[in-house]
């Protein structure tokens, strides 16, 4: 784990957002056993081989999880948002998630990666 990747997480003013981006960073790793983590424009991405497959965004009101390489993934309908080649989960506070399902999803996303 990066320690500005945890850093960035541990500021983070609300306890939701601290919660579901710790839980979510967690997704990426069960999914990603060697992924590689860093922060860029200012959010934290992750890597597998060089290529984008997660990037955890904070806003004001939500934490946006955004999947890349994603045109091939069946999504359940009306969870994830943007063009097929990156779908995005917005989660507000009190918002939870299937980890498993989530899991599954990145997994299947970066295995071409």
């Amino acid at each position: 784990m990066n320690q500005e990747v945890t850093d960035f997480i541990e500021a983070l003013q609300e306890s939701w957002q601290r919660e579901l981006s710790t839980n979510l960073r967690e997704v990426v790793h069960r999914a990603i056993p060697d992924v590689h983590e860093r922060i860029q424009y200012k959010k934290p991405h992750f890597l597998k081989n060089g290529k984008y497959a997660a990037v955890i965004s904070i806003s004001k009101d939500a934490v946006s999880y955004t999947i890349f390489n994603a045109a091939a993934l069946e999504l359940p309908e009306g969870m994830f948002n943007g063009p097929p080649e990156r779908k995005t989960l917005k989660l507000r506070k009190g918002d939870t998630f299937d980890t498993g399902q989530l899991v599954s999803l990145v997994s299947q996303a970066s295995s071409s990666l």
